[in-house]
């Protein structure tokens, strides 16, 4: 599927994790900081565990943004497919405007779907514990793993986006991007928890970068909308054929 938001929407994604990787130092830091520190080791986590664990909790967000995206792939496949297509991509627009002004902290929007995921990280935190304490990189992946399913605001918002992309790849492409975001501050919570702390609490950059990604999402609405923007496949052409000959 040729899909014009896509570029847009994977810079957007890895922007939105770079930005709202502050926020998640602030909610799982501590956390990460004690479960990636094998006992009898120095006081930070060392490298081989944090890269670990944030591999498999990256390699979770890409298997729900493929899956994400392979079920909005279906649904392209359906006689629907001239109607939805069109509709898909005001959808992943409308997502990228909430999330940026989740970060700007203007609409806290994004965090109140965070309870859609609840009932599978209920099934899947005991299994957390079977990793604990973590004494292995075996371990420090599989928590990671498990980690990734956690539920999440911003995951879910990018996950939504990657559904309505309609592609199986660009889903996983779309949470890889993310997940590649978030990852300078992740590993950072060891050696500069401190620092981190200080940028978490600076609002400049989060603001500046969800301006930026919510202006995407508005460029997406417009495009979605105008008949010419996706060559007679847009929505109001569909819905008025002939239209698209007005802007002729």
């Amino acid at each position: 599927m040729d899909n014009p938001l896509f570029e847009i929407a994977l810079s957007a994604a890895f922007v939105g994790g770079l930005a709202g990787g502050l926020h998640c130092a602030g909610m799982c830091g501590g956390i990460v900081r004690v479960l990636c520190t094998p006992p009898g080791s120095a006081a930070a986590p060392q490298w081989p565990y944090l890269l670990a664990y944030n591999g498999g909790r990256i390699t979770s967000y890409v298997v729900a943004g493929a899956l994400a995206g392979a079920l909005g792939e279906a649904g392209l496949l359906t006689r629907a497919a001239p109607m939805l297509q069109p509709l898909m991509y005001f959808l992943a627009s409308v997502m990228l405007v909430a999330l940026g002004l989740y970060l700007t902290g203007l609409a806290p929007v994004v965090a109140r779907i965070e309870g859609a995921g609840a009932w599978l990280w209920r099934r899947i935190q005991p299994l957390t514990k079977r990793m604990l304490p973590v004494t292995s990189l075996p371990r420090a992946l599989g928590l990671g793993a498990l980690w990734g399913w956690l539920p999440c605001g911003m995951v879910y918002a990018v996950l939504l986006t990657a559904l309505a992309l309609g592609s199986w790849w660009q889903g996983a492409l779309l949470m890889l991007a993310f997940g590649l975001g978030t990852l300078p501050n992740m590993l950072g919570i060891g050696l500069f928890y401190e620092r981190i702390e200080k940028l978490r609490r600076a609002g400049a950059a989060r603001v500046l970068a969800g301006g930026a990604i919510a202006a995407f999402g508005l460029f997406g609405i417009v495009n979605a909308w105008h008949p010419a923007a996706m060559a007679g496949g847009g929505l109001l052409c569909y819905m008025i054929p002939g239209l698209e000959n007005w802007f002729q």
